[in-house]
């Protein structure tokens, strides 16, 4: 068997690097919202809106050139005074943040249902580190994104979830390079098999891979779920 191109190793290590930042933004969003929810609990109260909204400094500041959408989604029940609730901000058309408005009462039939989509239900079952598209964000941003997410537990109990939203653009910006180093075809896939980024238009962000004869997948690592590096013979 040849040996692998240091390329591959090096493209794989710089894909990792890139969602590891990200999730360290994700973690202090989850640290942050777990610690708030567990100081109210001590209280001897339900958490609610306004509990969430002393996120706000912290998602502010952690939005910028890679991260354009952050904030913490509340688990069905939570809160006292809403079923449903999303502490969201985003990087608006101007470069201004702004507070993500849905429609989340449970009765509406135009209900913003976050809890089928697989940055929650990741999460929800189990999963530290999910890594959910590339997808058209038609309800945020009506933007291609990647929304890195993982769980917020408050005494082992799940609360909620931490997410960050990444313009797909912006991803495949950033490891691109070093995907063209690699002297073969090579893309991103996530746990699905959508492909994230690739050298090659044979295969573009968003196409679907299923495994093929004379393409190997090396798992990217770092504890992120089942992300790979695909690199054709």
């Amino acid at each position: 068997m040849p040996a692998e191109p240091p390329a591959v190793g090096a493209a794989a290590a710089h894909v990792r690097a890139t969602l590891d930042g990200v999730f360290t933004t994700v973690a202090q969003v989850r640290d942050a919202a777990a610690r708030r929810l567990e100081d109210v609990r001590r209280a001897g109260r339900a958490p609610a809106r306004d509990d969430l909204a002393t996120l706000r400094p912290l998602l502010l500041s952690h939005l910028g050139p890679l991260v354009c959408g952050l904030g913490f989604i509340a688990a069905p029940g939570l809160l006292a005074d809403a079923a449903w609730y999303m502490e969201w901000w985003q990087t608006g058309p101007a470069g201004r943040p702004s507070q993500l408005l849905r429609d989340l009462n449970p009765e509406s039939s135009v209900l913003y249902d976050y809890t089928d989509w697989e940055w929650f239900t990741g999460p929800q079952s189990g999963a530290e580190k999910t890594v959910c598209g590339p997808y058209v964000d038609y309800l945020c941003s009506d933007e291609y994104v990647l929304t890195l997410s993982a769980p917020v537990r408050v005494d082992g109990e799940f609360a909620g979830v931490a997410a960050a939203d990444v313009f797909a653009r912006t991803f495949e910006n950033e490891v691109v390079p070093a995907l063209r180093e690699i002297p073969a075809p090579a893309f991103v896939v996530n746990a699905p098999g959508r492909v994230m980024a690739s050298n090659t238009a044979s295969w573009p962000p968003g196409a679907v891979y299923r495994e093929l004869p004379g393409y190997a997948a090396r798992p990217c690592g770092g504890g992120i779920d089942r992300i790979a590096l695909v690199v054709g013979g």
